[in-house]
Parts: structure tokens; C-alpha cells; sequence
């Protein structure tokens, strides 16, 4: 009984060292790879220009399209606050208080509503939020912004 369980623990062990082993070894042959680099910016260049181009401001002028452009952010924005992607759900809340007619109630309700790094988070977002709205309804594009 002693023997088996001696050797449990060295299989173990083993199947360890080796597993680390592979690790290492993956992870050096991807960082060697001359296009490794090249590819890591391409998704993070695609990732940004997929959470940049989700949001369309709609026609100020028209209320429907103004109301159902807040609704459709606030539920994206809490939606992707509660999956844990703090960012992306922070982008579609300050589109949201940035078309809302009554701004600092709404702020009101998301500052009893979210933890205080997120409301933080959003507060600071605001100011992009309102340069997109302006430059949408100026016709500016929005790599002039940044």
C-alpha cells in the first residue's frame, strides 16, 4: 500500500514538471515567432475597432430614434457590466447619459446603482461620449476626435 502510494505521488509529480515543461516550451516557440508580435497588435487593432464601430448615433432630431438608441445602451451597458466587461459597459452608459434629456437624474440613479470605480469609470467617460454626440450631429468623423 506504501509502494502504490509512493508512486501516485511521483506519477503526479512527473505528469506536473511535464506539464510545466510544455508550457514553457509553448510559450517560448510563440514569442520567437517573428509574426507573434505583428499578429497580437492586428487583434487588438480589430477588438478596438469592433467595440468603436458597435455604437450608431442616431438622427438627434427624431425622439422615437433618440428614445430607442438610450434604452438599447442602458441595457447593453448593464448587460456588459454584469458579465464582468467593465469597459465596453461603461462606453454604451455614457452614450446613454449623453443623448438622456435629464442627464443628472440619470446619474443620480447610476451613482446609488453602480459601485463607485464604475461610476468613476463613467464619469470620466462623459466628456468622449458628448464629443461623439457633437461630432455626429456636425458630421465629423470620429478618428478626428482621438
Amino acid at each position: 500500500m506504501l509502494l502504490s502510494k509512493n508512486a501516485m505521488i511521483a506519477a503526479g509529480m512527473a505528469a506536473g514538471t511535464f506539464f510545466i515543461g510544455y508550457c514553457v516550451y509553448f510559450d517560448k516557440k510563440r514569442r520567437s515567432d517573428p509574426n507573434y508580435k505583428k499578429m497580437l497588435k492586428e487583434k487588438r487593432k480589430q477588438k478596438k475597432s469592433k467595440t468603436g464601430s458597435a455604437t450608431v448615433i442616431p438622427n438627434l432630431n427624431n425622439y422615437e430614434e433618440v428614445q430607442k438608441f438610450f434604452l438599447e445602451e442602458v441595457r447593453l451597458g448593464e448587460e456588459l457590466l454584469a458579465n464582468g466587461d467593465l469597459e465596453d459597459g461603461v462606453v454604451h452608459l455614457s452614450n446613454a447619459v449623453a443623448v438622456c434629456g435629464q442627464p443628472q437624474q440619470l446619474l443620480a440613479v447610476l451613482q446609488q446603482s453602480l459601485p463607485a470605480p464604475v461610476f468613476h469609470l463613467l464619469l470620466q467617460r462623459l466628456p468622449l461620449a458628448g464629443q461623439r454626440l457633437l461630432a455626429s450631429s456636425s458630421g465629423i468623423q470620429e478618428e478626428e476626435l482621438e
